[in-house]
């Protein structure tokens, strides 16, 4: 598969084979490649809790949905939730952000997190980046320190719904040559 059919085949997954786990070896793969991907000054400021003990989960599951809003009630069903820990930059990308007014450990954390996606993808599982859950709870649950923030809990597991149509916008909208439109 080229990487313009991986990226196509690529969504927001948010049914799973309840049955199915994820093949350690498989998870092994997608952990290798978070940790190639590229940062400002190489300042790698994350760090990922994995979770797939099926109590575990679920409890981070529950931190992740909304009964009033009714949220995520899906991330139930995934067998491993990957949280994404935000750790201190180097002292290189911590001036350059500050002398440039850019926050380069949160660009390096998408980076990152679209590294996951994208080698789960490649290896055939689903995920979906899920932002909306209560930190301090998952704190508590995976023993993180407060002084930490919890970006982003993606969960990874065999989806089981069709691939939908993207709806993007076109080239011509988002693209201009040697100026801004």
């Amino acid at each position: 598969m080229d990487f313009l059919e991986l990226v196509s085949s690529r969504q927001s997954v948010r049914s799973f084979d309840p049955e199915r786990s994820v093949e350690k070896e498989k998870i092994n793969r997608i952990i290798e490649i978070a940790r190639l991907a590229p940062s400002a000054c190489n300042a790698q400021p994350w760090s990922f809790v994995l979770v797939d003990e099926p109590e575990l989960k679920n409890k981070v599951a529950d931190a992740t949905s909304s009964r009033v809003l009714g949220m995520n009630h899906f991330t139930k069903q995934a067998p491993v939730h990957l949280l994404i820990v935000e750790e201190k930059v180097n002292i290189s990308s911590g001036i350059g952000g500050w002398i440039k007014k850019k926050d380069y450990a949160q660009m390096d954390l998408g980076i990152v997190a679209a590294h996951i996606v994208l080698a789960a993808q490649a290896v055939g599982l689903g995920t979906c980046i899920v932002g909306w859950f209560d930190e301090d709870k998952v704190k508590d649950l995976l023993n993180i320190p407060s002084s930490k923030r919890v970006w982003l809990d993606i969960v990874i597991g065999y989806g089981n719904q069709p691939l939908r149509k993207k709806s993007r916008k076109p080239i011509d909208e988002i693209l201009s040559y040697n100026s801004y439109k």
